[in-house]
């Protein structure tokens, strides 16, 4: 019976849905990509890790190629911010609100991540995590708008695709303990 503990365990978060995703809309001038899951994890712990980007967002996917340089200060004003050697440093985005309400977390950021920062759009990032009885629920939206010749429906895909990457090391870490 102890062996078949760790391993129902093991069984179970191999077999644990992964995270919906999906781009929501695209046009030449917008996108919205949607994905959403639900952990065995409590919302705290949930929370804690959304806000520790360093532990689940992947170093490909960073500046500096070291996740460990990323910080995120969770408060209304605060970063989203990645600082490395020879006082190297970029704003990922900027945090425009925390919110709770009836046990619902919200987290919503601006900016525009990796190539769009300088595509020059507006993009807004939402997390929200919600309790459930057996456990959280964890939504992501990110709205992004711009000018029509930036054919921002042509890069819904690749964006929604990177982000996935994130948002399932999320859900692993909430699950496990590990984003790997």
């Amino acid at each position: 019976m102890r062996l078949l503990a760790p391993a129902l365990i093991a069984a179970a978060l191999f077999f644990a849905p992964s995270a919906r995703a999906e781009v929501a809309a695209a046009s030449p001038t917008h996108f919205v990509v949607h994905a959403e899951t639900e952990v065995a994890a409590s919302p705290s712990e949930v929370w804690r890790n959304l806000t520790r980007v360093d532990r689940w967002w992947s170093s490909e996917h960073t500046y500096s190629g070291d996740a460990s340089n990323l910080r995120l200060d969770p408060r209304a004003g605060g970063c989203w911010c990645e600082r490395w050697g020879n006082h190297q440093s970029v704003e990922h985005m900027r945090v425009v609100m925390v919110m709770e309400r009836d046990g619902v977390r919200t987290l919503r950021l601006s900016g525009g991540l990796g190539p769009l920062q300088e595509m020059g759009v507006t993009g807004v990032l939402t997390f929200t995590v919600e309790p459930l009885a057996s456990g959280a629920k964890i939504i992501m939206n990110y709205s992004v708008l711009g000018d029509a010749s930036l054919h921002l429906d042509q890069v819904a895909a690749p964006v929604n695709s990177v982000l996935m990457q994130q948002f399932e090391s999320l859900r692993r870490l909430s699950i496990s303990g590990t984003a790997n």
